[in-house]
């Protein structure tokens, strides 16, 4: 059983048409119907949406409205997600970590003594493809993680972060909506 107990189902036979009808159904499944059914299906309300593939392994209480869960990310351990966040494709965001134990010579499955690890995902915050979110990070409201970004540290209200490590690059006008890239400035005030 998983921390939502849900029972893992493992060595199924499934029919050879079964299957085929199975697979297409995965690739041709990507509307909004669908996605809903999915969350609803895994106890996850609140309007969440799941695309395929998304593996979600914390409570349904630590997801806000409106959260939108892409193709294959993986969320797990002591994350909590505000109201209006959208997780793309291929993100990872765990908290949790592995410690080192000189006595077995190898790391611990999970270690969660040394420092918080949790991870607290701002209202209304945008992770693009890919992004990386690593233990003990909280990331504003409002905030653009642009694609393949690796976020090592806390980040303000309505920050654009990006690289690896993520940095700010930028920062979003709250009233206005406008994308302020401090490159740009730079270049204009040379």
């Amino acid at each position: 059983m998983d921390i939502n107990g849900r029972e893992y189902i493992a060595n199924v036979e499934i029919p050879d048409e079964e299957f085929e009808k199975y697979t297409k159904f995965s690739n041709d499944c990507h509307n909004q119907e669908y996605h809903l059914k999915r969350a609803g299906l895994f106890g996850y309300g609140k309007n969440a949406k799941f695309s395929n593939g998304a593996c979600v392994f914390i409570p349904p209480e630590k997801v806000g409205e409106n959260v939108v869960f892409a193709f294959h990310c993986y969320v797990n351990g002591d994350v909590t997600i505000g109201n209006n966040v959208l997780i793309g494709p291929h993100c990872s965001i765990t908290a949790g970590d592995h410690k080192f134990d000189p006595k077995t010579r190898a790391f611990t499955l999970r270690n969660n003594d040394d420092f918080d690890v949790s991870i607290n995902i701002g209202d209304g915050s945008w992770l693009a493809h890919a992004v990386t979110v690593t233990s003990g990070v909280k990331i504003g409201k409002g905030n653009l993680v642009c694609a393949g970004a690796v976020v090592t540290k806390s980040t303000p209200d309505f920050a654009i972060m990006a690289g690896i490590p993520a940095r700010q690059v930028g920062e979003i006008n709250p009233d206005t909506g406008e994308y302020i890239w401090y490159s740009k400035q730079k270049k204009e005030g040379e």
